[in-house]
């Protein structure tokens, strides 16, 4: 009876380490080389803080829509870190995370305060604060005008598509 205890936990043991040593889903090669395509179809204004951009087939129609959301920004926490695509993240390039753009996605942010606008590359996951449609790093954030208020009302536009790529090791 103690060896066949013995033998399970080993089993056990065995199967934890051999799936927690496997490496995580977007740290691998593959993934969605298919470009995410933004809907123009949604004309109605609503709360757009916790609404998901959907997507379509038409990739036309989407660089001519811009979305209105909050856009945060991250810095110092996670600067020196693996971003989503295997890069490091660096607080002072001109980065952002959005949670369903393609990686790789240039998009225009322009803070509707002051009008002040910056190109950004999308090379992470996130926010994952409800409300927040965008995090964009130090450096544009500050171009924007707003590092040292967290958080601005901004306009969203795609300027070209990403291939969703991930990073080699």
């Amino acid at each position: 009876m103690k060896n066949k205890n013995y033998m399970s936990l080993l089993i056990a043991v065995t199967v934890l380490i051999t799936v927690s040593c496997s490496p995580m889903p977007r740290y691998t090669k593959g993934g969605n080389k298919t470009p995410i395509v933004l809907s123009s179809k949604s004309k109605k204004k609503s709360n757009t803080k916790s609404r998901r951009i959907p997507v379509v087939s038409n990739p036309k129609l989407s660089y001519q829509q811009s979305w209105k959301g909050t856009a945060s920004w991250y810095g110092k926490k996670f600067h020196g870190k693996l971003t989503a695509n295997g890069e490091i993240y660096d607080m002072y390039s001109l980065t952002a995370a959005h949670k369903t753009l393609p990686l790789g996605t240039v998009v225009k942010v322009t803070n509707i305060a002051n009008r002040k606008s910056v190109k950004v590359r999308v090379n992470d996951r996130g926010p994952y604060i409800e409300g927040r449609m965008i995090d964009l790093s130090y450096a544009a954030a500050k171009k924007l005008g707003y590092d040292n208020l967290g958080t601005a009302e901004v306009r969203l536009q795609v300027i070209k598509f990403g291939d969703n790529s991930y990073k080699k090791k």
